[in-house]
């Protein structure tokens, strides 16, 4: 059998989640679908001042700008398609959205940047920024507080997620990205460690066991954006279920969240979406037994009645009594503790 080649199934994809939008838009049932910043940003002209912010141009017609959160896997596709990151921009409110990239989980902050400044600029984005915070310091600074209230999306990228809540954490950016989410919608976005840091219960790192055992992942504080999940990343690609199903373990009243590589979980204010190329999985233990409590560290697990909800590409799901109900077992209550994040 010949193999497909990416770009046109890529190509098929697209196709499939743009009909699956316009029939969401016509209501039928769900699923459907700078110098460098030790000044803290660089490119796209610089601080903003108010009285720009306040003219700053209407969003694209049809672009959606209500507060939003993404969750991606990581090796989000920056090239052809480019269906999460364009997915990312429409919620920014389109092509005259101002953006800023946070880098500071990276080690390589310089070319990561260069990587998504493309991109973006590839999409049509005019006014994508740099935010290359080293220090809390740095991420206490007004002008760098200033710069994310301005802002319409903040994206942050990969690297170790412990690094980036070392620098975030309680900072005057990370307030301001909840204040400009709270007031104005502000779209916020991670990848990769960015994603991981979404949570309040971080999964800062542990190895991935053939099966659950005790103690076998690190958990930390996180960004608390997303309270009531756990997220893993790269998730079926480095195979993370058992990684995953041993943080649940430790912490049944969450839910496990694994996204896939070039996938994001869309989470909005009444419904949740799955975009990109691969799947979400929602691990749900709150209603579980184990034998965490009498286990020994490293001795594999037993879960039972562990709920696992695995959602694709194009996959919508809304709380919306006007749509269709979600009719899986557990479900409606797993799409609930997301958004209630929005």
């Amino acid at each position: 059998m010949k193999r497909v080649p990416r770009a046109f199934t890529r190509l098929l994809q697209h196709r499939r989640a743009l009909l699956l939008s316009l029939t969401t838009l016509g209501g039928s049932i769900l699923p459907a679908p700078h110098a460098r910043a030790t000044s803290p940003a660089r490119s796209g002209g610089g601080l903003p001042r108010e009285e720009d912010r306040l003219r700053r141009p209407a969003p694209d017609a049809g672009a959606d700008t209500g507060a939003v959160l993404m969750a991606i896997g990581g090796n989000e596709d920056r090239r052809e398609d480019m269906a999460v990151l364009r997915r990312f921009v429409q919620h920014c409110g389109g092509a005259q959205a101002r953006i800023v990239v946070l880098t500071a989980a990276s080690s390589v902050p310089q070319l990561l940047w260069a990587g998504y400044e493309r991109a973006f600029a590839a999409l049509g984005v005019q006014r994508c920024v740099e935010m290359a915070l080293a220090s809390r310091e740095e991420a206490d600074a007004p002008e760098a507080a200033r710069e994310i209230l301005a802002a319409d999306g903040v994206f942050m990228t990969g690297g170790d997620q412990s690094r980036l809540v070392s620098v975030l954490g309680g900072s005057a950016v990370a307030q301001a990205m909840r204040r400009a989410r709270a007031q104005r919608g502000l779209c916020i976005a991670g990848t990769s460690a960015g994603a991981a840091a979404l949570s309040r219960q971080m999964l800062a790192g542990g190895r991935a066991p053939l099966l659950p055992e005790k103690d076998v992942v690190r958990l930390d504080e996180g960004l608390d954006l997303l309270p009531g999940a756990i997220v893993d990343q790269h998730f079926s690609e480095r195979r993370r279920w058992a990684r995953l199903m041993s943080a649940v373990a430790q912490h049944p009243r969450l839910l496990g969240v694994g996204i896939d590589e070039d996938t994001a979980l869309v989470v909005e204010r009444e419904a949740i979406e799955v975009v990109g190329s691969g799947a979400v999985t929602l691990l749900d233990g709150r209603h579980m037994g184990s034998s965490f409590e009498r286990a020994q560290p490293g001795q594999r697990l037993t879960l039972a009645g562990l709920r696992v909800h695995v959602l694709q590409a194009g996959e919508r799901l809304s709380l919306d009594p006007g749509q269709a109900s979600v009719a899986a077992p557990g479900l409606k209550e797993a799409v609930e503790v997301l958004v209630q994040a929005v």
